[in-house]
């Protein structure tokens, strides 16, 4: 049926307490056949996304977002619909890839933009899709880049991450792909921006796990 789930407070919510952190739904809601899931990069996607949720008439769909304020972006008066199961490059790139969803993609933008004054050159791609992904990218991604990187605010078990080296493995691909996201256990309380930090999901961590992941041989 044509559903539409609203995720209020996806990832981590800071304040709201460690029992209240929204960060396994992308787990469970992609083992369910037939079902969209989208994550905004900011307000102004968010509403494109619930325009497009709401004219999708092929099943359930689902759109994730955080707990805070909006980031300020332009936001146009007319909405727009987005091609289901299509990414967005953000940032061309030679060295390294990062592929991102909701949240995250602002800190990967970031952390692309203070890498490349070290003249790292890192490509990043909203891939806006965790379900279905976009494979036809995936592809391009897959000949263009040795090394790649996703980022989830989301457990690694089985989200995002999972979903694209499941689809590496099927096609049998050999690239290094390293995922980033929570671990395999309860986060606690603290701010946002602290957990960000300690999981090293902000920018910092993002521009340290990229330096070194590429001194990897």
């Amino acid at each position: 049926m044509h559903v539409v789930f609203a995720l209020d407070r996806a990832g981590l919510v800071g304040a709201d307490g460690p029992t209240h952190h929204g960060v396994f739904d992308l787990t469970f809601l992609r083992m369910l056949p037939q079902m969209v899931i989208m994550a905004p990069k900011d307000e102004a996607e968010l509403r494109n996304m619930l325009y497009t949720a709401i004219e999708y008439k092929d099943g359930p769909i689902a759109i994730r977002y955080p707990r805070g304020s909006a980031l300020g972006v332009e936001v146009k008066e007319e909405f727009e619909i987005i091609s289901i199961g299509k990414g967005e490059l953000l940032r061309s790139g030679k060295d390294i890839v990062i592929l991102a969803v909701g949240n995250m993609v602002r800190f990967a933008t970031e952390a692309a933009d203070r890498l490349l004054i070290e003249n790292i050159s890192v490509e990043v791609i909203n891939m806006r899709f965790i379900k279905p992904l976009d494979t036809e990218l995936l592809d391009k991604i897959a000949e263009k880049f040795d090394k790649i990187i996703t980022v989830e605010e989301n457990s690694i078990v089985g989200g995002f991450g999972s979903g694209v080296l499941e689809y590496f493995a099927d096609k049998g691909y050999r690239n290094n792909i390293l995922r980033l996201g929570l671990p395999d256990l309860y986060v606690e309380q603290g701010t946002q921006e602290q957990l960000y930090e300690i999981l090293k999901i902000d920018a910092d961590g993002i521009v340290e796990n990229v330096k070194e992941y590429l001194d990897k041989k």
